[in-house]
């Protein structure tokens, strides 16, 4: 019985050490994830790789509309612009 209770007490303070986290979350912003975003992709596909953008803004022009948004994480930044709501370029100073 105590050779049980040992083994159950190991198991919970493990399961509680491994669900501590450092209160910051996984950065999204990475050359990886920078790298995925692909010539006219939607601005769903760019939610999905790296969430809302930080800030963003819109123009319309006379035929078309341009958005543009961008990412920043202390000093890294990534910032696209869609046009007609299809990307249509991208910039960051993340490296290679």
């Amino acid at each position: 019985m105590t050779n049980w209770k040992s083994s159950l007490v190991c198991l919970l303070g493990i399961l509680f050490f491994a669900g501590c986290n450092s209160g910051s979350p996984i950065s999204k912003l990475n050359r990886a994830n920078y790298d995925q975003i692909h010539e006219k992709a939607s601005k769903a596909e760019v939610q999905a790789i790296l969430g809302p953008p930080t800030s963003s803004s819109t123009e319309d022009k006379l035929i078309y509309k341009r958005t543009t948004w961008r990412y920043t994480e202390g000093d890294k930044y990534i910032n696209l612009t869609f046009k007609n709501d299809e990307l249509d370029s991208k910039d960051t100073n993340l490296g290679t």
